[in-house]
């Protein structure tokens, strides 16, 4: 592996919800000159790279997800000229910019959709999933939409059931045609020309479907889509194909960078990574855990084994579609849980993705039914009141809508922004964002936290998590107790005073005293220690 820093695999990345972290315009919507107006923030915060969700014209069935357009800039964030300026001001600073791509499916207002819907004979038509009805009528076959009914749409101009995976306005693209798969390709090359250095790809193992359309098999579930096997609808075996010929047009520019987004099974990740395949795929078993040390050791195992030796992990506790761990495990006001997350999710072999307002504990705003901007909340509540929780406005200041806006937001702030922003945490000491600032400065001040090897310490842990990373001239303790009770961590032989340097505690300035071969931690406490050889 080289020593020399590799922005993507030794640095930080941060996710932006662009209608989310800031307005320049005062619509009530972010957009890119907003992100261009705070990259000193993220600057300073110390990430290299910034992932940001769809910016493409959409008509925002999904929020962005639903595209219509791939080579061109939605005017409600900006325009081309905007995303340029962006790439280049974002470049001066030392970071990235990692774009969103869904190439799964499109919107329904696609010309290509609407162009393949006019006729049987039309030369967009096979660029979709289309299919008789069976005979005698009815869907083609048993698959399900993931956001619920069937995943067939009769279309009654043409006679036929097009296929959605996701929304009826999202309707898949056909990846077995070579027009298709040429197309997508000139989408990677287009945005890479203009400076992106990578690509998130969104739930990219859903490419290609069951040639012969076999039904799925029952399985126990509460709903339509959970009563199946996704054996023949998601995942299938061209896909290693397809990643491998991205990969090669990826690397053709220099330090660029594809992950994708695994859908469903997490076990698929893996197989999906590698030096001749994606350079990272999500593995989102963090993004459900409970505040627990055994919990996230046991993700930490399965992730670190399944991967090929050659392959480099990443980990991720928040994102656009799950609420946040702030809101799943903060404990009202107090920070000290979100400061053990932040230190084992900066301290871990791999990449670190940090979410927009995660760095000062950001809380998932409270939705009504009248407040739904998610369809799928719309269709599912009271049971799943959607996603527009952990969407929320990125909370700058106290002063009105969180200095997120000076019009009327898309969705409301956090009552709690009147103290909880980044202007009253840039100046407490103290503060979550401050902590987060030390340990992405520690991270980049300490190749043993970029490239060294992870080595479990406790390997039960019930409310003590403690691995080393080791390089041939340097290792580094973490520990992170994740009990609000004082712990001891048993290190073995007594080592003599100033054998192991202090880089970091929540709650200690001074180094612990290590004669006794036991390292006390406070309760919720983080403590990284470092000694050379």
């Amino acid at each position: 592996m080289s020593d020399s820093y590799l922005w993507w695999r030794d640095g930080v990345i941060y996710q932006i919800y662009p209608r989310s972290f800031y307005d320049s315009n005062g619509d009530g919507i972010g957009d890119l000159p907003g992100i261009t107006a705070r990259l000193d923030y993220l600057a300073d915060l110390g990430v290299d790279g910034l992932w940001i969700s769809p910016i493409y014209p959409s008509p925002d069935v999904d929020f962005g997800y639903d595209v219509s357009n791939y080579k061109d800039i939605d005017p409600k964030f900006g325009s081309m000229r905007d995303f340029e300026d962006l790439v280049a001001a974002a470049r001066q600073r030392g970071m990235r910019i990692i774009l969103d791509l869904v190439l799964a499916h499109t919107s329904d207002q696609h010309p290509w959709f609407v162009e393949a819907r006019q006729s049987r004979e039309n030369e967009r038509r096979d660029w979709y999933i289309w299919r008789d009805p069976k005979p005698g009528g009815g869907r083609p076959n048993n698959w399900e939409s993931i956001f619920g009914g069937p995943a067939w749409e009769f279309d009654p101009l043409t006679g036929q059931y097009y296929y959605h995976m996701f929304y009826k306005q999202q309707p898949d693209l056909n990846w077995r045609n070579p027009a298709v798969r040429a197309e997508m390709m000139d989408v990677f090359r287009f945005w890479a020309d203009k400076g992106v250095s990578g690509f998130r790809l969104d739930v990219f193992n859903n490419y290609f479907k069951d040639a012969q359309f076999r039904d799925n098999p029952p399985r126990f579930g509460l709903r339509g889509f959970d009563r199946q096997h996704h054996i023949y609808d998601t995942n299938q075996p061209e896909m290693i194909g397809v990643v491998q010929q991205i990969r090669r047009l990826v690397d053709a520019y220099p330090e660029s960078y594809v992950v994708g987004e695994t859908f469903m099974n997490q076990e698929w990740a893996a197989d999906y990574v590698g030096e001749d395949k994606l350079h990272a795929a999500f593995n989102f078993e963090m993004l459900g855990s409970p505040f627990s040390a055994r919990k996230y050791f046991r993700a930490i195992q399965r992730w670190e084994s399944g991967l090929a030796e050659t392959a480099w992990p990443n980990y991720v506790l928040n994102n656009h579609d799950n609420p946040r761990t702030a809101t799943r495990f903060g404990r009202g006001e107090r920070d000290e849980r979100l400061k053990v997350a932040a230190a084992m999710l900066l301290t871990l072999r791999g990449t670190p993705f940090i979410y927009y307002g995660e760095e000062i504990g950001m809380r998932d705003i409270r939705i009504t039914r009248k407040m739904i901007q998610d369809p799928i909340g719309k269709r599912y509540w009271p049971f799943h009141k959607g996603r527009d929780g952990c969407r929320a406005p990125m909370q700058w200041s106290s002063d009105p809508q969180a200095g997120f806006t000076g019009g009327t937001p898309w969705l409301p702030v956090h009552p709690d922004y009147l103290w909880r922003n980044v202007e009253r945490q840039l100046a407490d000491p103290d503060s979550l964002l401050n902590f987060y600032k030390r340990l992405i400065r520690l991270r980049r001040q300490t190749p043993a936290l970029q490239r060294g090897m992870f080595q479990a310490l406790t390997f039960d842990p019930r409310s003590l998590l403690a691995y080393q990373r080791q390089t041939s001239d340097q290792t580094v303790l973490v520990a992170l107790n994740f009990s609000r009770r004082p712990l001891r961590l048993f290190l073995g032989p007594a080592t003599t005073r100033g054998e192991w340097a202090l880089l970091l505690s929540s709650h200690r300035q001074e180094p612990p005293d290590l004669t006794q071969g036991v390292l006390p931690l406070a309760g919720y406490e983080v403590c990284i220690l470092a000694k050379a050889g």
